[in-house]
């Protein structure tokens, strides 16, 4: 891959260190789902200041930048979501969160400095013809922000034949700035669920009194490992992944009730019928086998597998090939992860591409901070694709 910054427009190296200031303030001041009240006025007073169009509000927190330039007809979306994670941080920055359990663990603040970035130097200089419209998405991480955004008319609003998203993605597989990018399915579906076991509590001296929750829910967790290895074949992927147990208690008790956090994330709709519908069963079935009950409730909206359709996908490869090398792109491969922007592709066609963010803690983790370089090769990638689709 040649030097991505030999292709980074040159008036995004003038606005770097105010991009800097902007991602670092958002990072400090991270907020969760639907709570983005002040990143999003941060967002938007920038907007109105470069002269876009903003609504504000939009399914929630969300912002939308519409600027329309020339005579063209074709109009485009870029997306960038704002939402925090409730993690508490431990990346050691000086702008490290000051809200206590809550951190930008997966790059968000990174993505709004990206679009940021482009839109004061698409503003700048003009240089395309048709309708701009800029994204900045509240809730991504589990709150269907994209769908809520929707469902508030931002397609009606603010109306595009394509759009776009921007990941960024701390992996060896992914060189600093390489993007992957492909057409077709390339993240999963995601369900979520609380699964509460309600048993009978009791003294720890005394467990055959008890219908232990705890032991019960051991019983689950290991059944429900064996819904894909003893029902898909080895061909298909899906996962099954507790992620969360808790129960009330202390040294000296045996709890009554017991609560669990299962995600399931699976490509095809009927293997995704057969998991949920094995899950209800052993669920169920194991709570019964101790005389104990279990309900299971939805958490959550449900994700779709995010498709990248042919064409913008086919665009977004060529645009990246020009301006960033023929070893800037790579396919995307189907991953087991899954993105609500999937909502906004089923709308219009889309394509959603990560993009390498070279070493670092992974995403989702305590340990995680955004690389700030990628403002300037995300940004210029997001200039070169507008000026490129609109003209």
């Amino acid at each position: 891959m040649k030097n991505p910054h030999r292709s980074i427009v040159p008036g995004l190296l003038d606005s770097f260190d105010e991009m800097k200031r902007i991602r670092h303030d958002i990072h400090q001041h991270p907020e969760l789902g639907y709570q983005e009240r002040r990143t999003g006025a941060i967002v938007a007073d920038c907007l109105e200041r470069w002269g876009y169009r903003v609504r504000r509000g939009v399914g929630g927190t969300g912002v939308v930048g519409t600027l329309r330039a020339g005579k063209g007809k074709r109009s485009i979306g870029l997306r960038a979501d704002m939402d925090a994670l409730p993690i508490g941080e431990a990346s050691g920055q000086s702008y490290s969160s000051v809200n206590e359990g809550v951190m930008h663990a997966c790059g968000h603040d990174g993505h709004t400095a990206i679009l940021l970035a482009a839109a004061k130097q698409l503003a700048a200089d003009r240089a395309f013809s048709g309708t701009l419209n800029l994204i900045f998405q509240p809730a991504e991480e589990g709150g269907a922000g994209a769908l809520a955004m929707l469902n508030d008319g931002l397609f009606d609003q603010a109306p595009c034949d394509s759009v776009y998203a921007l990941h960024n993605y701390p992996t060896p597989t992914l060189k600093f700035g390489q993007m992957a990018i492909g057409a077709g399915a390339i993240m999963a579906s995601v369900d979520s669920f609380i699964v509460v076991v309600s048993g009978r509590g009791g003294h720890a001296a005394s467990p055959h009194f008890t219908r232990d929750p705890i032991v019960i829910s051991a019983s689950i967790i290991q059944a429900l490992q064996t819904i894909v290895s003893r029902n898909l074949s080895p061909y298909d992927c899906a996962v099954v992944s507790v992620t969360s147990i808790h129960a009330e208690g202390a040294f000296n008790v045996i709890p009554g009730e017991l609560e669990m956090k299962l995600s399931v994330r699976t490509y095809d709709e009927a293997q995704r019928s057969l998991i949920l519908s094995r899950i209800r069963d052993i669920v169920q079935s194991q709570a019964a086998c101790f005389g104990a009950n279990a309900q299971i409730k939805e958490a959550g909206a449900h994700y779709p597998v995010l498709v990248n359709a042919e064409e913008p996908a086919r665009e977004a490869r060529e645009v990246a090939l020009r301006h960033f090398g023929e070893n800037s792109v790579v396919d995307h491969p189907p991953i087991m992860a899954a993105d609500d922007f999937a909502f906004m592709a089923q709308r219009v066609p889309g394509c959603y591409i990560n993009i390498g963010a070279g070493e670092g803690a992974a995403l989702h983790n305590a340990r995680y901070d955004f690389n700030d370089d990628l403002i300037l090769v995300g940004g210029s990638f997001w200039v070169h694709l507008a000026q490129t689709l609109l003209r």
